[in-house]
């Protein structure tokens, strides 16, 4: 049965607070994996959770870290994530760069020393709700991606968002992987036995495979293109992009380095945000009027099948989010089994019901 958002949320903290994460940073981590389960976003949800407990035994994340700044200017700042996960640090330098560019009408902020922190769209939509355009990248922790004409694994996923206010409160909110699909829809396919559809991921020897645990025997996913016939140099160039942004600039570890997340401490994953204020160019009314009407006039486009009209980025995960909100989140009976061992190992409340 599907559960109420509230009790999905309080579950996935119930988990985080067993495992001994402090209150506040607990609170904060519960609702951005929630945000992205209600939104549809089910790779980036409560399914990180057996991933994250893994970290955790490991000892590669540090529940109680805490970001500081290292270096700042009025339009900058390095924050160092202490070795935790991603979402704290994330959000703290994204509302940074929101805050700098209330002043100076721009500002970006890099973070390193952290680890996965989630769906990047809700970061890009904190900006865009507070009027800022706002773009938002992170470096990957999984090598999974083969560059364009290689057969080794070199790069991550390598996500990225962008996002604009709109004058009818439906910000474009575009959130995606670098690669075919996010690796966690990969992951969810193997949770529930299921295999991947065509163009996915690929075998040791270049092929194309069905198989959800292809990536961990040797394969690869399939960068944005899927081939170099499809211009998949378009998704491996994106990726590079990223992690440019995102390792390059903050100083973390580089995903072709060997120590990439094997150094003593965390897993070193680099982010990157940028806020934008559209009233150093124009009124941000009509700045936001226009982002509204040029998606109202992409939407109004004729479809090519009436049951299925145009959207623009975002549509999708608001009409999920209100059905969501109104059914509850579902979970696929692999991973609540999953959940429910791992609430169990961490001594916390069952919610779920």
């Amino acid at each position: 049965m599907p559960a109420p958002y509230a009790a999905h949320r309080a579950q996935i903290k119930a988990i985080l607070s067993g495992w001994g994460m402090p209150e506040a940073n607990a609170e904060t981590t519960a609702e951005i994996l929630a945000w992205a389960d209600l939104h549809g976003v089910d790779s980036h949800g409560m399914s990180m959770l057996p991933g994250y407990d893994r970290l955790r035994r490991n000892g590669r994340v540090k529940l109680d870290a805490e970001p500081t700044v290292l270096r700042q200017t009025p339009v900058s700042a390095l924050v160092d994530a202490g070795g935790g996960l991603g979402h704290v640090p994330a959000r703290f330098a994204m509302s940074l760069a929101i805050e700098k560019a209330r002043t100076a009408g721009m500002a970006a902020v890099v973070v390193r020393n952290s680890a996965h922190f989630a769906a990047c769209g809700y970061y890009t939509l904190m900006a865009a709700e507070a009027g800022f355009v706002a773009m938002a990248c992170t470096s990957a922790g999984g090598i999974q991606v083969a560059p364009t004409f290689g057969r080794k694994p070199r790069l991550g996923t390598d996500p990225w968002s962008f996002a604009a206010p709109a004058a009818d409160g439906r910000p474009f909110l575009l959130d995606m992987a670098t690669t075919t699909v996010a690796a966690g829809r990969i992951r969810n396919k193997a949770n529930e036995g299921l295999p991947t559809p065509p163009g996915w991921v690929l075998g040791p020897d270049g092929r194309p495979s069905d198989d959800p645990l292809v990536v961990s025997k040797g394969g690869s996913l399939t960068s944005l293109g899927g081939s170099p016939e499809s211009s998949s140099y378009k998704g491996y160039g994106l990726a590079v992009m990223v992690n440019i942004l995102a390792a390059c600039l903050s100083g973390a570890t580089l995903i072709t380095d060997p120590m990439h997340t094997k150094k003593p401490q965390g897993m070193d994953i680099g982010h990157f945000f940028l806020a934008i204020d559209p009233s150093l160019f124009r009124e941000p009314a009509d700045f936001q009027t226009d982002v509204a009407r040029f998606c109202n006039d992409l939407r109004a486009t004729d479809p090519t099948d009436p049951a299925q009209p145009v959207m623009v980025a975002g549509d999708p995960q608001r009409a999920i989010a209100a059905r969501r909100t109104e059914d509850g989140i579902p979970v696929g009976p692999g991973l609540l089994n999953q959940i429910r061992q791992i609430a169990q190992a961490a001594g916390a409340e069952w919610v779920l019901g």
